[in-house]
């Protein structure tokens, strides 16, 4: 698909047009929702999409893109679902930055596990050095171009801000359409099963990344921020490695199907956040009268 490495490299330079190094920085001020942020997006989320394979026993080609997915790092939806649901946005955004950098040894890592688990393929595997290298040309360096641009150009890089997320999402959309047009086989064949599969796993990961946080005592701000975190993701990364790293479409259709799952779902989480915000702020009001 020609138009993936013009698309994904417009959607991280887009994010990257939004960090700054204080943001990286900031994991000083509350390292406790950092870590327990981090270990819910590795981890946690690798393996309850493992599970979730196994669940549904998912074709293996269709179970590497949920695995692929689960190792993708958040997206720039996520920050502005936060926002919207009054979450902590400035945790999104460190969260972000940090998970796009280890996302050049993360995502090579489960890549190499999933092939050979779900294809026994293990002998046949390039070094993940290789794949690292791809991953950091097409995804890791435009981030950093786009914080070069804010840093040099501060006042340019704000204007442009909003336009570039504009085009992201757009060119996300595109990505998603054509990736499942691409499949139309695949789909017709398993759509039942990747379908529910992605469904169900974007709810784990929105409940997961709503409770942990909170069992670790984290305060609800920061539980909706990593909730939106782990639980919005970017799916056009996941798509990018699929079908220009492995070469495989059929491997797209998971980050495509969860692509637009996890836009209504984390719209519905905002309007029902919203809600219970205003309704405690109401309640609160009236204590204090």
């Amino acid at each position: 698909m020609a138009l993936l490495p013009p698309a994904i490299g417009v959607i991280m330079f887009g994010l990257g047009l939004s960090l700054t190094l204080a943001d990286f920085a900031r994991v000083v001020r509350y390292p406790r929702a950092v870590i327990v942020g981090l270990l819910v997006q590795t981890l946690v989320l690798v393996a309850v999409a493992f599970a979730i394979t196994i669940l549904f026993a998912l074709p293996p080609l269709l179970a590497i893109g949920l695995m692929l997915l689960a190792a993708s790092p958040g997206g720039v939806m996520a920050n502005v679902f936060s926002h919207l649901a009054h979450g902590d946005v400035a945790l999104n955004i460190t969260l972000t930055a940090i998970n796009s950098l280890l996302a050049l040894v993360w995502l090579p890592l489960v890549m190499n596990l999933a092939l050979g688990y779900f294809l026994g393929a293990e002998q046949h595997l390039p070094p993940p050095t290789q794949k690292m290298f791809e991953v950091a040309k097409f995804i890791v360096l435009p981030v950093i171009v786009g914080m070069l641009v804010r840093r040099l150009w501060a006042a340019a890089a704000r204007r442009a801000e909003n336009p570039v997320r504009v085009a992201s999402v757009l060119l996300l959309g595109c990505v998603v359409v054509l990736s499942i047009a691409g499949s139309r086989e695949t789909l017709a064949a398993d759509f039942a099963a990747v379908g529910l599969a992605c469904l169900l796993f974007n709810l784990i990961s929105m409940v997961l990344g709503y409770a942990i946080p909170r069992l670790a005592g984290l305060h609800v701000r920061q539980a909706i921020s990593i909730s939106f975190e782990i639980g919005v993701h970017n799916a056009a990364v996941a798509i990018f490695v699929a079908m220009q790293i492995l070469k495989e479409n059929d491997a797209a259709v998971p980050a495509a199907i969860y692509g637009l799952v996890m836009i209504t779902t984390g719209s519905m989480a905002c309007v029902w956040l919203r809600r219970r915000h205003a309704r405690n702020s109401a309640i609160a009001g009236q204590g204090q009268v």
